[in-house]
C-alpha cells in the first residue's frame, strides 16, 4: 500500500502539459542535450524505439555499450532477451510497444544513473509518457522503479503488481532482462519463472484493452 500511494504521488504530473510541443521536439532537444555530465562521454543519445502509438511502454534504466553505439535502447544481450520474452506472448517489439530509458545517455561503465542525471532527463521521460499516452507501463529493474515511482521497495516485493497512476495508466515493476541473464534457472519461483508469470499477466491486460 505504501508503494502504491507513493506511486500515485510520484506520477501525479505524468500525462499533463509538457514543456515540449511534440514528441519529435523532445527527441530533437534530447539529441543535443548537455544538461548533465553524461553528454561528455556518450556516442549517441538513445531516445526510444518502437511504436509511439503503442498502448504498452517499457522504461529501463539507461543505455549500455551497444545502445550507445546504435542509438537504440535494448539492443544488446539484455535487449535480445527482452525481445524473446515479448515474443513468447505475441507482443511485437516494433508494433506493440514503445521502449525508452530513464536516462538517454550511457553512464560510464554502465553504472547506475545518479539521481541528478535522472532528474535532468525527467522532462524527456515526461514528454514520452505525455505524448505516447500508454495504457500500460512496465518499469524494468530497480533503478527505473526508484526513478519513476520514487520508492526503494525491493523489486522482488513489488514486481508483477499493477499500480494505478493519476494519468489513467497502470504501472508494473518487472525484473530487468540483464538480471535474468545473471540468473539462468527456470525453476518454479526463480526470477525467469516469475518473469514468465508477469509477462502473461501483461498479455492479458493488453487483451483486455482491445
Amino acid at each position: 500500500m505504501f508503494a502504491q500511494m507513493k506511486l500515485l504521488e510520484s506520477l501525479a504530473d505524468f500525462g499533463g502539459q509538457s514543456k515540449f510541443s511534440s514528441l519529435e521536439e523532445a527527441a530533437a532537444q534530447a539529441s543535443q542535450c548537455t544538461l548533465c555530465g553524461l553528454c561528455k562521454t556518450r556516442k549517441n543519445v538513445v531516445f526510444a524505439r518502437g511504436n509511439a502509438q503503442a498502448q504498452l511502454m517499457i522504461i529501463g534504466e539507461g543505455p549500455g555499450q551497444h545502445e550507445d553505439e546504435t542509438g537504440l535502447p535494448f539492443v544488446g544481450r539484455a535487449g535480445q532477451l527482452l525481445d524473446k520474452i515479448l515474443a513468447s506472448v505475441n507482443i511485437d517489439r516494433d508494433k506493440d510497444v514503445y521502449i525508452c530509458n530513464v536516462v538517454k545517455c550511457r553512464p560510464p561503465q554502465n553504472r547506475v544513473p545518479a539521481k541528478e542525471e535522472a532528474d535532468q532527463c525527467r522532462a524527456y521521460l515526461d514528454a514520452q509518457i505525455n505524448f505516447v499516452q500508454p495504457k500500460l507501463i512496465l518499469l524494468a529493474g530497480s533503478s527505473a522503479v526508484q526513478a519513476v515511482m520514487q520508492v526503494k521497495d525491493p523489486i522482488s516485493r513489488i514486481r508483477g503488481k499493477w499500480f494505478a497512476c493519476k494519468n489513467g495508466a497502470k504501472v508494473m515493476p518487472i525484473f530487468h532482462p540483464s538480471y535474468l541473464l545473471r540468473n539462468d534457472s527456470r525453476e518454479v519461483g526463480s526470477p525467469k519463472w516469475l518473469m514468465w508469470q508477469d509477462i502473461r499477466t501483461v498479455r492479458k491486460a493488453m487483451d483486455s484493452l482491445q
